[in-house]
């Protein structure tokens, strides 16, 4: 099979890593993919979300299946223009819909379905411009932490945590009538604040049956002791330890089957990721938000740990046979540290020549914001590298991810060293 992935960072190099494994692969493109993407399958160097240039992709390179990784292209609707297009309609998409890529292009309407489905999670209210006023009416019934959530995409950016209730009213005054977060804070969702320890599950489902994947944590904040601005994810770990048999047993009863099941009874043909944002609250999961694709740096802790042949995996998918496919996953820990650029998530430069990535006798090294220019590998994003690790428990992975940094190699480099400290 012929297989292009639509991306261009660590998820989707992970993807492309798996994939290779297979015996059922003839060739594998990425569009636009990176750096490592390049040692290991063919680039094409078009946006993902510009779906006449991914058609003209897909048919002059005899295209079988496109894995969709990133959440904007499935938002905008890449599976139904395959569908309404009569050269495209029978090549399969892995990811969903328009309609079930609403769970996380609308926060809104992933809490009306939360609610609708008896799907545990914070009690909320949406607001407009128009209705301001009852927004800061309704944050005087919450207690403080005050969570507001920009409704649309808003590349993982849009969710603010405020202590202070005078501070909050304006933050929310100023996503919506300043439109802080652009068209995606037009509608602010304000929730009640869930106090536990967060955590994701991952779920790959053919719209009837499904595989809960291994579990992750991630680490989002730029500084130690989960501190500083909010990133794409500085590390993540993988299984989380707290999440043992008797709570994923607890998050398939209460969260997985309610939302495969929902969307079956909404009518929502959904074939693809359910990445599950968990707050684990006394033993009791709660669902802080979908997303509609795997997380990134997550997939770069999870993957790896899957034995069974994924392209297998994604056939299952296509014809409605998940059920019946073999599924493994490795016991071990993996552990993923990113490196970023010096400034990241604020201003940073691109184009430093990266040294010593191809060291990977402990670690995975997998790239995210690179791209070859004049025969080098040049820095190109702010999440630059994940590395991956192995280990028995956290800090044996750990030891091995940090030793792979060691030998790596730009200018004004940046990762965190404490990543999985709060499992440990």
């Amino acid at each position: 099979m012929n297989i292009l992935i639509l991306g261009s960072g660590g998820r989707e190099h992970a993807f492309a890593k798996k994939l290779v494994e297979s015996k059922k692969l003839s060739k594998l493109f990425l569009a636009p993919g990176n750096a490592g993407t390049a040692k290991i399958a063919n680039n094409i160097a078009i946006d993902p979300t510009d779906f006449p240039a991914v058609k003209k992709a897909v048919l002059e390179n005899n295209i079988n299946m496109v894995v969709v990784g990133p959440e904007a292209p499935l938002v905008a609707g890449v599976h139904d223009f395959f569908l309404a297009d009569e050269d495209l309609k029978d090549i399969p998409v892995i990811g969903p819909k328009k309609d079930g890529a609403e769970l996380e292009g609308s926060k809104e309407f992933s809490k009306k379905f939360m609610f609708k489905h008896g799907v545990p999670t914070a009690k909320y209210e949406a607001f407009t411009k128009d209705t301001v006023a009852e927004g800061q009416a309704f944050l005087e019934t919450l207690k403080p932490p005050f969570v507001l959530k920009a409704d649309g995409l808003a590349a993982g950016k849009g969710v603010l945590i405020i202590d202070n209730l005078q501070e909050a009213k304006e933050e929310l005054a100023d996503m919506l009538t300043n439109e802080k977060f652009g068209v995606a804070s037009s509608k602010v969702v304000i929730e009640e604040y869930l106090d536990g320890i967060e955590l994701s599950v991952f779920v790959l489902t053919d719209g009837k049956g499904y595989k809960v994947l291994p579990s992750a944590k991630d680490y989002k904040r730029i500084g130690e002791g989960d501190t500083g601005l909010n990133t794409g994810g500085m590390g993540a770990i993988s299984p989380v330890p707290f999440a043992d048999e008797a709570f994923i047993k607890k998050v398939e009863d209460r969260v997985v089957k309610p939302t495969v099941e929902g969307l079956q009874k909404d009518g929502i043909d959904y074939r693809g990721f359910i990445f599950i944002g968990l707050m684990n609250i006394g033993g009791d999961p709660y669902v802080i938000e979908y997303n509609v694709r795997m997380g990134d740096p997550e997939t770069e802790a999870v993957l790896p740990r899957i034995t069974s042949d994924l392209l297998d995996l994604f056939e299952g998918v296509a014809n409605q046979t998940l059920e019946s496919k073999s599924y493994e996953v490795d016991p071990r820990t993996a552990t993923t540290v990113v490196v970023v650029a010096g400034g990241y998530p604020e201003a940073y430069g691109k184009g430093d020549v990266i040294t010593g990535t191809e060291n990977e006798e402990e670690s995975i090294v997998y790239h995210a914001g690179t791209t070859v220019k004049d025969g080098e590998i040049v820095t190109n994003g702010g999440r630059v590298l994940a590395v991956t690790s192995f280990g028995d428990d956290i800090p044996s992975a750990l030891a091995k991810s940090y030793r792979t940094i060691d030998k790596i190699s730009f200018d004004k480099m940046n990762y965190r060293k404490d990543i999985g400290f709060d499992l440990m």
